[in-house]
């Protein structure tokens, strides 16, 4: 059993027990956080596609861990000019374990 959900402007498959790194999502560990834009669900057999999304199927779990992704480094240079800027970033994600995927019939 899967589902495809939408969070953070991206798209990810999940599985019961998966866990998933997903754009921040404000909570403390623990907290719980439910994926209700479900795009598709398959139980296995059955396949259904939401037009845009599904309204009986939600996405639960909680989250494990808030953190920052590794540090990208973004140069930025004009030749002939002596412009050189350097800056980093780092992006912040949020660790979820997904409990359960439910189909509310």
């Amino acid at each position: 059993m899967y589902a495809v959900v939408s969070s953070g402007g991206k798209q990810y498959k999940v599985q019961k027990g998966e866990i998933l790194r997903v754009e921040k999502i404000s909570g403390d560990i623990g907290a719980p956080v439910s994926f209700d834009k479900v795009l598709m669900f398959s139980d296995g057999e059955n396949v259904n596609i939401g037009q845009p999304v599904l309204e009986n199927v939600s996405v639960n779990g909680h989250i494990v861990e808030q953190d920052k992704a590794k540090k990208i480094i973004v140069f930025k240079y004009k030749k002939r000019k002596r412009y050189r800027r350097t800056q980093g970033h780092r992006q912040q994600y949020t660790a979820v374990k997904i409990d359960n995927i439910a189909q509310n019939s």
